[in-house]
């Protein structure tokens, strides 16, 4: 099922967003074996701790080819270093092709619209995948602090998953010679 047949939200919502991000990471580790990591809620909460905790609707245990389309699957509540409430979705899943990508577009307290995808595909150089997630979002009230935090966070969850999936997650690594480099293999 595509996006477009979830009536009304997706075209008339998100026509406000005002913020788009993208990140990708390349990770030494098969497109689906990047796909369970990315579909494990497992995971998902690993990717955002100890800047958020991620409660999931009752009942859920992945993201998966049972997950239903189009329609909330329940709250899901943001909890900043796991204390704090600062959010709350209703949890929405539009779009889900197994191996690839899926399209997260909730109801947020925050946000007037929300979008995120997450696109698993194999690296150019044939040695693992690129994760990339877009996310697209127009913030309910303080655009640049929204912004800032939401590209903190997902800073954060690129970090954490290359560290989880063995990608060198350090900006500097050291060349045989012993000089330094910039580390290409994460972002």
């Amino acid at each position: 099922m595509g996006s477009s047949m979830v009536p009304g939200y997706i075209d008339e919502e998100m026509t406000m967003a005002d913020v788009e991000l993208t990140m990708t990471t390349q990770v030494p580790v098969s497109t689906q074996e990047a796909w369970a990591w990315s579909t494990s809620l497992q995971s998902v909460r690993a990717e955002m701790r100890p800047l958020l905790k991620l409660v999931f609707p009752k009942g859920m245990t992945d993201i998966g080819a049972n997950t239903m389309l189009g329609k909330s699957l329940g709250r899901c509540q943001f909890l900043l270093f796991g204390l704090f409430p600062v959010d709350m979705s209703k949890l929405t899943f539009t779009e889900i092709v197994p191996g690839h990508r899926f399209v997260e577009q909730s109801q947020l307290l925050s946000m007037h619209a929300w979008r995120h995808e997450r696109v698993i595909t194999p690296a150019a150089d044939a040695r693992g995948a690129l994760i990339t997630d877009h996310v697209k979002f127009s913030p309910r009230f303080a655009t640049p602090v929204v912004r800032a935090m939401v590209k903190l966070l997902f800073a954060h969850r690129h970090k954490m998953l290359a560290r989880a999936l063995g990608a060198q997650s350090q900006e500097i690594a050291q060349n045989r010679d012993g000089r330094a480099r910039r580390d290409r293999s994460a972002w």
